[in-house]
């Protein structure tokens, strides 16, 4: 499994209150002056030692960042986000000055008061304007005022084998679009026997939910809404009651699903890797996990917007700054993460790193993150992919093509909660013949208010 895929299963930041003189000690350089003019920034984020490869690129850009621009030291630590340590180390002031975050992190830790407002020291930082304005969102309290920044996103598409397509006479430069045509490219892919499945769901240890949501998401819905100052459940209409209808046609009618239906999403991706298996729902970041881990071929997959593309599923990643932090700390943290990842004079140079390191370029993943506005700037990240692509980047079309204009949604709140009991409705669906498709949603919805607190 991906360190991505990884944090999609972890268990959202559980935030509890600590006294707020606690904050001015988080920073771990005080005011970050070294009284001869320079600037200290303790960060985390360092991968492992085990990590060689991407531990030897992290800190050779530190070494290039220190080169130019002398005035800032970075000091770094390993880690990233640890959910389960990370209030015991903001209370014992050991919280960097500058830290790591999901995007399911960043609500909770505004509301608390841990992170820095860097709204009045963005306007001079350059290209932050051209990052999809979704994704500064997340970073963002209910004033609008901003508190992070967005670093690398995924989004949910549909991967499939362009192999199995083509044997099933369908076209793999023209994948489905609507959920109708999923159904019918399922039962024809299937309809090749030899223990192929046209389409492959997860639904165990939350991520039928997860994939749930994104379905919601991809016909328009949502999936929880606010309610006064909470939220309640918002996944119980007609268009979920389809979606799911459409998905027991595929498991019971068409037999275009297998028969095993309690499967996690590795068992899912072996499948695919296998070359037995038609289509899932999936992040970029699976192609390479397919290909070096379950003997995929980048030949062999494809990848498709999310199906009717009324929205997707969000995720990623970006850095906040220590609430504790000074000015200078501030303005030095801004530098220092506009250089390394909101930084397109870069991005040939570490697409010629990666293709040294026989790393795949041609991805909407790093070195090549799909970050960007519809633009120039895009345009000439998406010119340097094609230019330097040691995959097939016209496999990925289809999926970057739609990428600018589907709506991106982040998860849910107290969303690992709320995907265990969507677990139920996916499995009720996907194991029963006689599933009371209304009747799991109404469990489900009950549920999910329970957790929320609503009536």
């Amino acid at each position: 499994m991906t360190r991505r895929a990884h944090r999609r299963t972890r268990r959202a930041l559980a935030t509890t209150a600590v006294l707020a003189v606690t904050l001015a000690a988080c920073s771990s350089g005080g005011d970050g002056g070294d009284g001869d003019g320079r600037v200290t920034l303790h960060i985390n984020g360092q991968p492992p030692n085990t990590d060689e490869r991407e531990l030897r690129v992290f800190l050779a850009e530190i070494e290039a960042f220190e080169a130019a621009h002398p005035e800032i030291d970075i000091v770094p630590h390993e880690g990233f986000m640890e959910p389960e340590t990370f209030n015991t180390r903001v209370a014992g002031g050991d919280l960097e000055d500058v830290f790591y975050v999901y995007f399911t992190d960043p609500a909770g830790i505004i509301e608390q008061g841990y992170a820095a407002d860097i709204t009045d020291y963005l306007a001079d930082v350059p290209h932050l304007d051209q990052v999809r304005p979704e994704l500064h969102e997340v970073f963002q309290d209910e004033a609008g005022r901003q508190y992070g920044i967005p670093t690398a996103n995924y989004s949910m598409g549909l991967l499939y084998n362009r192999e199995l397509f083509e044997r099933a006479g369908l076209d793999p430069d023209a994948p489905p679009t609507t959920w109708a045509e999923v159904r019918a490219a399922s039962a024809a892919i299937a309809e090749l026997g030899g223990g192929v499945v046209g389409y492959g769901e997860c639904t165990t240890e939350n991520t039928g939910g997860w994939h749930l949501t994104s379905e919601i998401y991809s016909t328009g819905g949502a999936v929880a809404e606010p309610d006064g100052d909470g939220w309640r459940a918002a996944f119980n209409t007609q268009a979920t009651v389809a979606l799911l209808t459409n998905l027991h046609a595929m498991r019971w009618t068409d037999d275009s699903m297998g028969s095993d239906q309690m499967r996690s999403c590795e068992d899912v991706m072996v499948q695919m890797g296998a070359g037995q298996l038609g289509m899932y729902l999936a992040a970029p970041d699976n192609l390479p996990t397919l290909v070096r881990q379950y003997d995929g071929s980048y030949e062999n997959l494809g990848l498709a917007a999310i199906p009717e593309q009324g929205g997707t599923l969000l995720g990623g990643e970006g850095y906040m700054i220590n609430a504790g932090a000074s000015e200078e700390q501030i303005e030095a943290a801004l530098t220092w993460l506009q250089w390394r990842f909101v930084n397109p004079d870069e991005i040939e140079r570490r697409i010629a790193e990666s293709a040294a390191d026989e790393l795949p370029v041609g991805l909407p993943t790093p070195p090549t993150p799909d970050i960007w506005v519809d633009g120039e700037l895009r345009d000439g990240v998406e010119a340097l992919k094609t230019e330097h692509a040691n995959v097939p980047v016209e496999h990925v079309r289809p999926f970057m093509d739609a990428a600018p204009t589907v709506e991106g949604r982040i998860e849910p709140p107290r969303a690992q909660e709320v995907y265990a009991i969507l677990d139920n409705v996916m499995q009720g669906v996907l194991t029963d013949e006689g599933a009371d498709v209304q009747g799991l949603l109404d469990e489900a919805e009950a549920n999910v208010n329970r957790v929320y607190g609503a009536s």
